[in-house]
């Protein structure tokens, strides 16, 4: 009874080894290969899988999310001879678990060195200029040429990105050098046509404002013609109206007409710049007479002009 206790115990512990040693759980974002006599037969899925105990074994593990790759820092010989030094990084993700395991023998190390191969041809096929330009189309080039390398692997590469360029030193101080003399023409320009503008508004300034001054000029001489004019008419009109009253012997007309000349005498000898005393008649009655016969024949011209209108 013992011995056939011993035998159940040992199937009992027998079956529980064969199952532990067939239940296979597959952690979220990993897949398992697996084995049947060193040959590879399937993939286990994330989750709770079931193998052949000791004919069955797990392969490979495979890392199923993205992954990132740091590419070390290279030198890099550019078409212009010059040289840099160039780092970056590389985002993957692996597809088929199955070809990453068996088609290609150490799969990041494979992928690093296939970036960095590329990354010297990609780069080293360009100028300086255009590397330090055109970063995007540099990226852009190294992912399409290193995913299609390794598509055979199972492995989608999502992204390549440059992070560093460095140029050696001295060449770094020329490029500097090269830029300030650059801002140095730009604003040189700048300032040029600043002051150039500047010269151009002040002759615009200068101009509109001679043209200003002689329309002013202008309408200046043409109100004092007018002025001259009109004064030329009522000077016309009154020695018209003074002939008429002459010949008709209008003697009030004749002191009017003496009076204003005995005035504008009077005036041009007080006004005259060598004329130091002025010195007026002594029978002033006739002055005064004949300013009188002035304002008699002036009244007598408005009673005139009232009883025509």
């Amino acid at each position: 009874m013992l011995e056939g206790f011993s035998v159940f115990v040992a199937v009992v512990v027998l079956a529980v080894i064969l199952i532990f040693l067939g239940v296979k759980p597959v952690p979220q974002g990993m897949e398992y290969t697996v084995e049947r006599f060193g040959r590879y037969t399937q993939t286990l899925r994330p989750g709770m899988n079931l193998i052949i105990p000791l004919i069955d074994r797990v392969g490979h593990k495979i890392n199923m999310m993205e992954t990132v790759l740091d590419v070390p820092s290279q030198e890099i010989i550019t078409k212009d001879n010059a040289m840099v030094q160039v780092d970056g990084v590389v985002f993957y993700q692996v597809l088929d678990a199955a070809k990453a395991a068996y088609e290609v023998n150490h799969l990041e190390f494979a992928t690093l060195n296939l970036t960095m191969t590329n990354i010297r041809t990609v780069m080293g096929s360009m100028d300086l200029d255009e590397l330090l330009s055109k970063r995007d189309e540099i990226n852009a080039r190294l992912l399409t040429v290193v995913d299609e390398a390794t598509t055979p692997w199972g492995i989608k590469v999502t992204r390549i990105e440059i992070k560093n360029i460095a140029p050696p030193k001295d060449l770094v101080d020329s490029m500097a050098r090269q830029m300030k003399a650059e801002r140095d023409k730009r604003a040189a320009i700048l300032t040029a046509e600043g002051e150039r503008q500047a010269a151009i508004l002040e002759a615009e300034g200068r101009k509109q404002a001679a043209i200003l001054e002689a329309d002013g000029r202008k309408e200046s001489a043409f109100r004092d013609a007018e002025a001259r004019e009109r004064l030329a008419q009522a000077e016309a009109r009154a020695t018209l109206m003074l002939s008429e009253a002459i010949s008709k012997g209008d003697v009030q007309a004749i002191n009017y007409f003496v009076a204003q000349k005995y005035v504008e005498a009077i005036g041009k000898l007080a006004v005259a710049p060598n004329q130091k005393v002025l010195l007026m008649p002594l029978d002033t009655s006739g002055l005064i007479g004949t300013l009188a016969g002035v304002a008699e024949l002036t009244r007598e011209t408005l009673d005139k002009n009232g009883t025509r209108s």
